[in-house]
């Protein structure tokens, strides 16, 4: 299985050196580094990753805005990290606002807190990302059944005849033609709004 790639935006030379040996350890790799908000954001972008990991009171921008713009973009999952006296209220009415994975674990971080919560995010993540794939595929759908609906109506109104003898006859060109039924569908209609 490919190792997972983490990016780390953490403050702390130490605390960035100790994480990602923490990371190696457990079978991660670690694409880059840096001490800064804004730096980890552009790193994001031009390394794509499959997880961010951040301090949640980061210089530059702060790990919750990292967070709110990394989900905006579905750029990564970002994972969130604290001292354990951080307050997360913001980060826990904030998060319902996000559309893609954020999630936060507290310091000290050890292999039995911190992976659990990689592996937490990640399968939320992929969860998330079937479905909007899901969510995609039905409006595609949806979208051909009304193109197929349309082209329909043509057919039996110029043809006169019933709407089951329509749909045989976009079947039939659409195999004759070896094509997407939806291919033929807005072909009809083409040829219909250039008639007009």
């Amino acid at each position: 299985m490919e190792q997972l790639r983490v990016l780390i935006a953490v403050a702390s030379a130490d605390s960035r050196k100790s994480l990602k040996q923490l990371l190696m350890r457990g079978g991660y790799h670690v694409l880059a580094e840096t001490d800064d908000g804004f730096q980890a954001l552009r790193q994001a972008r031009s390394l794509d990753p499959d997880l961010v990991l951040a301090d949640a009171d980061l210089p530059g921008i702060n790990g919750l805005e990292l967070g709110r713009v990394l989900s905006e973009d579905r750029i990564a999952p970002i994972l969130l990290i604290s001292r354990e006296t951080f307050p997360f209220t913001q980060f826990e009415r904030e998060k319902g606002r996000f559309m893609f994975p954020v999630g936060y674990v507290t310091r000290p971080l050890t292999e039995y807190n911190l992976f659990p919560a990689i592996e937490s995010i990640l399968s939320f993540s992929r969860h998330v990302r079937d479905l909007e794939s899901e969510i995609k595929s039905l409006r595609e759908k949806i979208e051909t059944r009304k193109i197929v609906e349309r082209a329909k109506g043509i057919l039996m109104e110029q043809l006169g005849i019933s709407e089951a003898e329509a749909y045989r006859k976009l079947q039939k060109q659409s195999m004759d033609r070896c094509l997407p039924m939806r291919k033929v569908a807005e072909a009809i209609i083409l040829a219909q709004e250039l008639k007009q």
